[in-house]
């Protein structure tokens, strides 16, 4: 009977799972708690669907990794992991395309129609009359660096995993951290001090939309990155099976890549006359 149940193959089939039931449950609790709020009729939902969101997230990888520790990620089950995170970066990328799309379609159409709009809205200009935007060379500049440092770092952290320099990983990930957390709090810094809003303009719906959801996903990448960190210093990766730190060098590295552009779009080339302070 053994010999009839036997592994013949590099295949993982998984276990029955309650966590995509769960997973989806919570999404669209979440869903209609956020079209609740959105209402005026407070978070009592959302705040539920999120918290199910989030344990969903940690309980559902805390078994992957299980998986990996028993063996179950053979070199096909990890081609494969590697592939779902290739296809869920491009999903990233065309998330990230829509506000992109938004912002130079709000500045660049020449429709008449949307023409006539748009100098209603933004008086034929762009950046639209009366908005003072951020000095690209000041904190945008000093954020950019800090990114790019940042991307240097995490690639310090992979090679020394490879070479099984387990203190070279550690002080990677925690420079990575550290840097991550710095651009974050810049981030925070700049917005205090905007001197524009998030409504009542095209131009500050669409600069808070497209650099708030980047600033999110740093958010998600250093909290990625610092389970990497707990996950290293309890000995969990080694040179030939670590797709769960390589997972979070590929997002950091494409967050990294979507700043650039970010800086180059939004805060050089739509730069217009920058805020006196």
């Amino acid at each position: 009977m053994a010999e009839a149940h036997a592994k013949n193959h590099d295949y993982h089939l998984v276990d029955p799972s309650p966590w995509p039931a769960i997973g989806a449950a919570s999404a669209f609790i979440t869903a209609i708690g956020a079209i609740l709020w959105f209402h005026g009729h407070g978070a009592w939902l959302l705040v539920p669907g999120l918290i199910g969101i989030a344990y969903t997230m940690i309980a559902w990888w805390r078994d992957v990794i299980v998986e990996a520790h028993s063996g179950y990620h053979t070199p096909v089950v990890q081609l494969h992991l590697r592939y779902g995170m290739i296809l869920f970066i491009a999903s990233e990328v065309m998330f990230f395309l829509a506000w992109f799309w938004a912002y130079f379609d709000a500045s660049l159409f020449s429709g008449e129609a949307i023409q006539a709009a748009r100098t209603e809205f933004t008086g034929g200009h762009w950046p639209p009359q009366g908005i003072e935007t951020f000095d690209p060379w000041h904190l945008p500049l000093i954020n950019t660096l800090i990114l790019l440092t940042s991307g240097t770092t995490v690639t310090w952290a992979h090679h020394a995993l490879l070479k099984n320099d387990r203190s070279g990983l550690i002080w990677g990930l925690v420079a990575t951290i550290a840097l991550g957390v710095t651009f974050t709090g810049v981030q925070a810094y700049e917005y205090g001090h905007a001197a524009f809003s998030y409504g009542g303009n095209i131009y500050g719906a669409t600069f808070f939309m497209a650099t708030g959801f980047h600033g999110f996903h740093v958010i998600i990448g250093t909290i990625f990155l610092f389970v990497c960190l707990m996950r290293a210093r309890a000995g969990h990766f080694t040179p030939q099976q670590h797709f769960g730190f390589e997972a979070a060098a590929w997002y950091w590295h494409f967050v990294d890549v979507v700043w650039l552009f970010l800086f180059a779009s939004i805060y050089v080339w739509g730069a217009g006359t920058p805020a006196a302070h």
